[in-house]
């Protein structure tokens, strides 16, 4: 069965296929969101949603993106409470990145220069007298800490649903199913297949999150995405709440106001597409947030998630055109940086579709880097 044709299909209802969505039609180009499971069933609705602009562990590839999508998430937090009645939650909160010991204190500042000549951020090593100031609750023993002014953060669930529903009023399609795989002419994609279904369109936009590996098969162009699963815990404690995002190693702690727990993390776990939580994950976390915060040592567990997201060897984004294939556009490996970089993702596809062209250099994101 072949149903109406659309301008552009997207696969995938995480972030980075809603944003995609969203941005399309405010260019004007209407598409259809197809998700397998529930807009933000998986990462994108676990995710911790911190904004940290990439600042406190300095520079990489993907910092374009990184900083394209804190720009646009200030745009957002202004548009979408007239666009919907969804509250994204979307909150200035300044970071502390704390050491423990002399290598923690070298590996903090070893950006320093950097993360200072950083437009939009204040950035600068404090002492142990000043960091527990700021927050007392910390551990004692800290030696200091990196203190990031100008990140931020945000409810993801909320995010995706905002983005989705904002969306759909300006004409896209949002609907569940299983794509199986793509329909082609020669060199030129011409839609989807479903189970039982295809979909016509001249423009293709695959956003499938850990399960990516599957378009290697479809298209020939390796797309070597694989899970890597976190899990997170929320915890009900006493006290104010903390207005710093905590963060020691790559473990982080904060209180989200969507349901004022203190929200701790996160794993990295080898696990393949298993998405269960596991005992041993959450007393890792607890181990890990109790070094950086022993004052939470009596706060109840209220709550333990876990989710895959997809990263790339390289962890570096596959953002862009598929090569060999006109009209085929790929957007994948945000890996835990996933929410904070989905709306730069959906932003710059969106560009190259309504365009062709985009204010981002794609090279670093080259969708056949690792294909022979």
């Amino acid at each position: 069965m072949t149903t109406g044709h659309s301008d552009v299909v997207i696969v995938g209802g995480g972030i980075a296929g809603i944003a995609t969505a969203y941005y399309l039609a405010k260019a004007g180009i209407k598409s259809t969101v197809i998700e397998r499971d529930g807009l933000a069933s998986h990462a994108s609705g676990f995710a911790y949603g911190g904004l940290s602009g990439g600042i406190p562990n300095g520079p990489e590839p993907n910092q374009p993106i990184i900083q394209k999508s804190m720009g646009l998430f200030r745009e957002l937090a202004q548009e979408l409470p007239g666009q919907t009645d969804v509250d994204i939650q979307y909150q200035q909160r300044p970071a502390l990145k704390i050491a423990l010991n002399e290598a923690e204190v070298a590996e903090a500042t070893r950006f320093l220069t950097w993360q200072q000549n950083q437009p939009g951020y204040n950035v600068e090593w404090i002492g142990a007298v000043d960091a527990l100031m700021l927050e007392p609750r910390i551990n004692p023993e800290v030696l200091g800490a990196l203190y990031v002014e100008g990140g931020s953060d945000v409810e993801p669930y909320r995010l995706t649903l905002a983005l989705a529903g904002a969306a759909e009023k300006m004409g896209v399609t949002i609907r569940t199913g299983d794509v199986v795989g793509l329909r082609r002419h020669g060199a030129q994609v011409r839609g989807v297949a479903l189970d039982g279904e295809e979909i016509p369109a001249d423009t293709v936009v695959l956003a499938m999150g850990p399960w990516s590996g599957a378009i290697t098969e479809w298209t020939g162009v390796n797309v070597p995405v694989r899970p890597l699963k976190g899990q997170i815990i929320r915890l009900q404690a006493g006290g104010d709440p903390y207005e710093y995002s905590i963060g020691h190693h790559k473990n982080y702690a904060m209180t989200k106001p969507a349901d004022n727990f203190v929200w701790c993390g996160t794993t990295e776990e080898e696990a393949g597409f298993d998405e269960s939580k596991t005992i041993e994950s959450r007393d890792a976390i607890i181990e890990s947030t109790l070094l950086m915060l022993p004052a939470l040592a009596d706060a109840d567990l209220a709550l333990q998630t876990a989710c895959l997201r997809p990263v790339t060897p390289d962890n570096v984004l596959m953002l862009g055109g598929m090569p060999g294939i006109d009209g085929l556009y790929l957007a994948t490996g945000g890996g835990r940086q996933g929410i904070m970089m989905g709306p730069g993702m959906g932003k710059t596809i969106a560009d190259l579709i309504a365009t062709g062209a985009t204010d981002v250099d794609m090279t670093p994101y080259n969708v056949g880097r690792f294909t022979s």
